[in-house]
């Protein structure tokens, strides 16, 4: 038995309360099959992230056909789906989910239907992690909120802090903590409440017609558990949590002005107070127990960011596992806003990224929507413009918000007017182009003595062939005279020294031990004798792992560097197929003018070692 499924069995040995249609599901399976799996769809809307955007949402509804002037359901047998986010950082959160009430209420008279699916901010408010509420937020709930209630809680907060301040300095800090609404909001938020009920009925994963959608993406948990284990479990575990946060908060235990991610340390020391009535007791014991849930978690389909962030050779075969799983073929998904603010799609359209930051006070951006209707996928913006399907997901390494293509970014470096030229700490020499496209900078590195010999434009080439993601895009220029290689220098970047000594990458959108990984398959290919600290380095926005450095790589030897025979090797299916696409005629083809014959040859024998190796 897997680690998440005793994981699971303990739980729901410890919570068997409302576990009933969980248990006739698992055993004999409810009268209808479950609502997350629907058939016969003949044209899907998606939208994802609106945070309070009303306006845009109505602007991108209405181009998509999916409502009239009078914001009422107009779109016949379709299907909405929403990929979660419709709340936080916009002022006109109530507002987006009331309509998405409304058209819920309405779809079904014609045959259409509306699925709304948890995102990580439906969750952060129903948990009470309150970081990203707006205040227009909590305003939309001034008219509702109870004074005796604000005025209890307000004792509540003073008694536990009683000394740190005056009266006056509290009031103020309370006052910022929970401005008017704040209790209204709580109140509605809540699993018995007016949002929350309805909230706890959504699911995080769906599929239509072979198509997943979900909020942040495919983890390998979602292989592990499945369509109906991950909409179960998670759910379940869910609403364990806010039934204990809510009888907590009316015995005056936790305030809702508590965020949620400190609740659990706020709880351990009256875990061992005796005498407690045993549902104050229990409601504790779930609320640490559940702290760690996969559902608020970095590799959990609300927050995992591989889908977008990781290269194919590391996800393609997670996405094998997971759509062998859950009866898919490919995934839509929000969260991470797109770098062009356009719907994109990567890994040969089986990744769909439909978050282009519809709230524009926020992210720059504007709402889309993704129409499919049988193989056909068009993409509508809220202007009423309509393009043939996502756009190709650009090559981002080293480029951070910069929106350039690997090509455009190559052109620039080529072209590129120098403006400085110097040399750094440990001995670089660093160029200042002035570009169409704005200052860029570059490491110049001069060509070895060794004729037809560049190192770091083979690694940046055999890294594209690849598809592998890592290497900064690299072009051979002469400058001042000499040849050499330009390779783009990141901006802001940070070396794996500096990110162990700090202890950072923890939240790194594609996981540093995948990163890892396929660095191992890489520096075995081009035989790199060791690769130091300063030469991996991170963007630190999303801790995108590149390589710099090759210079001391592509030897002559067959063999595999000495460090590597610690190492285990990951090469599943998709790395073996990308070895295998670089025949001889490839290589030769795409590298022969950096990589002489004899470096050409051992590359070759080392591809060939580590495809048998894998055979």
């Amino acid at each position: 038995m897997s680690q998440a499924s005793l994981r699971y069995s303990s739980f729901v040995f410890r919570h068997s309360r409302g576990l009933v249609c969980v248990i006739l599901l698992a055993l004999i399976g409810c009268a209808q099959a479950a609502p997350w799996r629907i058939d016969g769809v003949e044209r899907v809307v998606a939208i994802s992230d609106v945070h309070g955007a009303y306006d845009g949402m109505l602007r991108t509804l209405t181009s998509a056909g999916v409502i009239d002037s009078d914001q009422s359901w107009t779109a016949g047998k379709t299907h909405l789906v929403i990929t979660g986010d419709v709340l936080d950082r916009g002022a006109d959160s109530r507002k987006v989910m009331d309509l998405v009430k409304k058209l819920e209420q309405q779809a079904p008279a014609s045959g259409g239907a509306v699925h709304l699916l948890l995102g990580n901010h439906e969750v952060m408010n129903l948990v009470g992690d309150l970081r990203y509420v707006a205040r227009g937020e909590y305003a939309a709930f001034a008219d509702e909120e109870d004074a005796e209630e604000r005025a209890r809680w307000f004792e509540h907060f003073r008694a536990a802090n009683a000394g740190a301040a005056d009266d006056e300095t509290l009031r103020a800090d309370f006052e910022n903590k929970a401005p008017p609404g704040f209790f209204a909001h709580r109140r509605a938020f809540r699993p018995d409440g007016y949002y929350g009920r309805w909230l706890m009925d959504k699911p995080l994963l769906l599929v239509i017609d072979g198509t997943a959608f979900v909020h942040g993406g495919l983890s390998p948990l979602v292989a592990e558990l499945g369509l109906e284990g991950i909409n179960e479990r998670l759910r379940l575990e869910l609403r364990s949590y806010l039934q204990a946060v809510s009888l907590l908060n009316d015995a005056g235990i936790l305030s809702p002005t508590e965020n949620s991610n400190d609740h659990a340390e706020l709880l351990k020391s009256l875990q061992q107070v005796k005498d407690q009535p045993a549902e104050i007791q229990n409601a504790i014991s779930t609320i640490i127990d559940l702290n760690e849930s996969e559902i608020q978690g970095p590799d959990g389909p609300l927050w995992y960011r591989g889908d977008v962030a990781c290269s194919s050779l590391t996800e393609n075969d997670k996405l094998d596992s997971v759509f062998a799983a859950i009866g898919a073929s490919r995934v839509v998904i929000g969260h991470t806003p797109t770098v062009t603010r356009r719907v994109l799609q990567r890994l040969d359209g089986r990744v769909i990224e439909i978050d282009t930051g519809m709230l524009a006070s926020a992210y720059k951006g504007s709402g889309n929507a993704l129409v499919i209707a049988g193989d056909s996928l068009t993409v509508v913006n809220e202007s009423g413009a309509s393009t043939d399907g996502p756009l190709p997901h650009p090559r981002s390494v080293g480029l951070g918000a910069v929106t350039l293509t690997a090509d455009e970014v190559a052109a620039a470096l080529a072209k590129g007017e120098v403006r400085s030229r110097t040399v750094d700490e440990t001995g670089r020499t660093i160029v200042t182009l002035t570009t169409k496209a704005g200052d860029l900078s570059a490491v110049f590195t001069k060509r070895p003595r060794s004729k037809g010999f560049v190192p770091e434009v083979a690694a940046y080439r055999l890294d594209q062939l690849l598809s592998l993601g890592m290497v900064p895009v690299t072009i051979l220029r002469e400058l001042n005279g000499e040849s050499g290689s330009l390779q783009l220098l990141p901006a802001g970047s940070r070396n794996e020294s500096q990110r162990s000594a700090g202890r950072l990458g923890g939240g790194a959108w594609c996981p540093l031990n995948d990163q890892w990984d396929a660095m191992y398959v890489f520096d075995v290919l081009i035989y790199n004798p060791g690769r130091s600290q300063r030469e991996i380095i991170y963007s630190p926005e999303s801790w995108q792992l590149m390589l710099i450095g090759h210079q001391s790589s592509f030897a002559t030897k067959q063999d595999r560097p000495s460090w590597s025979h610690a190492i285990e090797l990951k090469l599943g299916d998709a790395w073996i197929k990308a070895l295998q696409s670089l025949d001889d005629a490839t290589l030769a083809s795409e590298l022969g003018d950096v990589l002489d014959k004899r470096r050409l040859a051992a590359l070759a024998d080392r591809r060939d070692g580590l495809v048998e190796r894998k055979r």
